[in-house]
């Protein structure tokens, strides 16, 4: 992987803590996380619920800041930015995609996309045809018009892919972006965004339980009890029934893989 050989970080996190409190009582949400991520890569992060993958991705995603500890997004600290200064950054270094589509259910596939752009500040003749030209890359050229409620839930997850890259951001966030879908079409979605992330060279970090995630990631990264326990090239990662594990006997997380789900 060419960025990774640059070594060039577009999110550092270091030592990041994330506490909240329920009346009387702590909860530690992330504890301690430390964790590169390469521009250009796909990094796909998983674990067991409850184990902060969540917290995690919104840390990633500008969606909230640590307690304590250090989280850079492009350069920017998110510790020194305000309101707006967040909201900028979300809006135009992060594209979204969530498990639940999230598409406005009256404004057209090619509205849902121009929508963050007009926020962005690019006019409407501009936002339509960026939104027409990333539609088609994602095999929607011909869709442009239809409500959310004439698409299939694959089609709807494209759209919201389209979205996430209307803004030519540097990272793309996938929030369990095959959590809704078929086995088929969840397979679909995850090569298309391999494709695209290569094609454009963006950066997508995926929150998933879905093995499959593995074939596309450039690295895994396991995460348990708000704590990175290891992070992995694909290539160092032997997927079996019954778990994953390193090769030439370097451990890894016991992953389960779901049902029905092909093995390598």
């Amino acid at each position: 992987m060419a960025a990774a050989q640059k070594q060039e970080v577009i999110v550092r996190a270091v030592d990041v803590h994330k506490v909240y409190r329920m009346g009387v009582e702590e909860v530690r949400a992330l504890d301690g996380v430390t964790l590169d991520v390469y521009r250009g890569e796909y990094l796909c992060i998983m674990g067991p619920s409850g184990s902060g993958k969540s917290t995690l991705f919104n840390m990633i995603g500008g969606l909230d800041t640590p307690t304590r500890g250090k989280l850079e997004i492009e350069g920017y600290d998110l510790s020194g930015l305000g309101k707006a200064q967040l909201a900028w950054l979300r809006c135009n270094k992060v594209g979204y995609i969530f498990q639940q589509f999230n598409l406005i259910d009256v404004l057209t596939a090619l509205e849902n996309v121009t929508l963050p752009m007009t926020f962005a500040g690019l006019s409407g003749e501009e936002a339509e045809s960026r939104a027409t030209e990333v539609l088609t890359r994602v095999g929607l050229g011909e869709r442009l018009h239809h409500l959310p409620s004439e698409l299939s839930g694959g089609q709807q997850q494209r759209v919201a892919i389209a979205r996430a890259l209307g803004n030519q951001p540097g990272i793309v966030l996938a929030d369990e972006p095959t959590g809704n879908l078929d086995l088929i079409t969840g397979e679909r979605i995850i090569n298309l965004l391999k494709e695209l992330s290569v094609e454009i060279g963006t950066t997508v970090v995926a929150v998933t339980h879905d093995m499959k995630m593995f074939d596309v990631s450039d690295r895994v990264s396991w995460i348990r009890d708000g704590r990175i326990e290891r992070v992995a090239r694909r290539d160092e990662i032997d997927i079996q029934v019954g778990g994953v594990r390193g090769r030439a006997g370097q451990g890894a997380p016991s992953q389960a893989p779901q049902e029905g789900e092909a093995q390598t």
